[in-house]
């Protein structure tokens, strides 16, 4: 019931020196153990694997890392955070393939596996997970820099059509990249899209006027558009953002649009039923501790709003692979 953080090449270092100590031993497991490690009523029987397809400290980390001790308290086995990186994601989910329907490994997600698979650059489908719970649901603004000659949205789509205006993306064929492009098409205009590597960096190019607008999650904007030095024209949400009361949905503007960074965790589809529903008590359990709440509400969104279970969460993860495939081909990104 212990908490760890292991690091790819840590794990398999310890892996392969017990396999040189013990290889006499190692014998395949019985039908009966098989069955064990997926029998609800006796999970956990192992050690629990959260996999990550980034580095420690960003963003999928800290999320894990604010629910995972309330979690680890619930059980009688270790619960550690494995990274597998490299690849856009690929690299966890090949690591995701071997581990099978073992009911002990949980993959963490972000929309980079999604994105990963509609490109045909990973080794499963979307058909191969199952989505137990989703952790956050954080959605996008649009916004541009305080002096910005946009003061309104319908500003913004006035100049879009008369020119095409630079937005800055983290990185071409992400979510930003393609959330734009939806909202280019809905709203009627022409974007050109100019890549900075990262959220931050994309923020930061916004202010000092490299690009003219951009989208932004309310959790990395939040702040700024509160202090005045960023402008939120609309979200690209279903409601508006409790956060941001005043600032008013696309959807309101007559552009219909809603575009979201999720976090959360899939299994493997053939996991069964009544393990799936074990581990999302598990894990939505553990999203009730104080920790996680105010860790939800401190970037400023509801935990009502963005904590779920897994048929809404799985229904998501279904509509926003298909969402991204079909704009991935508009953008010529994929051959699928």
């Amino acid at each position: 019931m212990t908490f760890k953080r292991t690091t790819a090449s840590t794990l398999n270092g310890h892996l392969f020196r017990a396999g040189l100590m013990t290889a006499a031993l190692v014998v395949p497991l019985s039908a009966a153990a098989q069955e064990d490690s997926c029998d609800p009523e006796q999970w956990p029987t192992q050690t629990i694997e959260l996999v990550s397809h980034s580095s420690a400290g960003g963003g999928t980390d800290m999320t894990m890392r604010m629910w995972m001790d309330a979690a680890a308290q619930q059980v009688d086995e270790d619960v550690v955070i494995v990274y597998k990186l490299g690849g856009g994601a690929r690299a966890a989910q090949e690591y995701f393939q071997e581990q099978g329907a073992d009911c002990h490994t949980i993959m963490a997600f972000t929309q980079t596996h999604l994105y990963t698979i509609a490109r045909g650059n990973s080794p499963i489908e979307i058909s191969d997970m199952q989505g137990v719970a989703r952790a956050m649901d954080d959605p996008s603004v649009i916004v541009v820099r305080s002096d910005s000659p946009y003061e309104s949205y319908e500003e913004l789509v006035k100049a879009s059509k008369d020119q095409a205006l630079t937005w800055g993306v983290a990185q071409v064929g992400g979510t930003e990249h393609i959330g734009i492009e939806r909202w280019a098409e809905a709203a009627g205009t022409d974007v050109r899209v100019v890549p900075f590597g990262g959220g931050g960096d994309m923020v930061t190019a916004l202010r000092s006027g490299a690009v003219d607008a951009s989208l932004a999650n309310v959790s990395e904007a939040l702040g700024q558009i509160q202090e005045g030095d960023l402008r939120a024209l609309a979200a690209l949400s279903d409601e508006r953002i409790k956060a941001l009361p005043n600032v008013p949905t696309a959807a309101e503007l007559g552009d219909d649009v809603q575009v979201s960074t999720t976090r959360g965790y899939y299994v493997d589809a053939d996991t069964p039923p009544e393990m799936v529903d074990r581990i999302e008590k598990w894990i939505l359990n553990a999203m009730e501790s104080t920790r996680y709440q105010e860790y939800v509400k401190s970037a400023g969104l509801d935990p009502a709003d963005s904590i779920a279970g897994s048929e809404v969460w799985d229904k998501q993860i279904k509509e926003e692979y298909q969402t991204a495939l079909e704009a991935m081909r508009k953008l010529g990104l994929t051959e699928k």
